[in-house]
């Protein structure tokens, strides 16, 4: 299916991504969860900038994550990069190339549509028993 690539380079490249994703989107996840939120937070964010930097270096130059077309893999970096910038708004590895990713993803068509939309809720990101985000803005 094309939204997994079409080449074997980019095929390779959403398989390498999603599983790397993935890792990142869980480990966040089981600290958000943790009742030790508050004593695992500073590891996790010592962590961080090197994986930030993974990303970026593993896009370059690229508009999507697999090449020059979007793939699946592409909305579940968009997913991970913006819960990260609602975490640290700060972060400088979430600038350049990640940013540019954030910005190009939100100004297609139909993701912009829905986000100016009524039906779009930026948070809660997790459920209720999570230590951070689980209610609605």
């Amino acid at each position: 299916h094309p939204a997994g690539g079409e080449t074997e380079e980019e095929k390779q490249r959403v398989d390498v991504l999603e599983n790397h994703l993935m890792d990142l989107r869980m480990n966040f996840a089981r600290i958000c969860y943790s009742p030790d939120f508050e004593k695992l937070k500073p590891e996790f964010l010592e962590q961080l900038p090197k994986k930030l930097q993974e990303l970026s270096r593993f896009l370059g130059s690229r508009p999507w994550f697999a090449g020059q077309k979007i793939t699946f893999v592409d909305f579940l970096a968009y997913d991970v990069l913006d819960q990260q910038r609602m975490f640290v708004p700060e972060c400088p590895e979430l600038k350049g190339n990640l940013a540019q990713f954030l910005q190009r993803f939100e100004a297609l068509d139909k993701i912009s549509a829905y986000m100016r939309s009524g039906r779009f809720m930026k948070s809660p990101i997790f459920w209720r028993t999570a230590k951070w985000n689980n209610t609605k803005d």
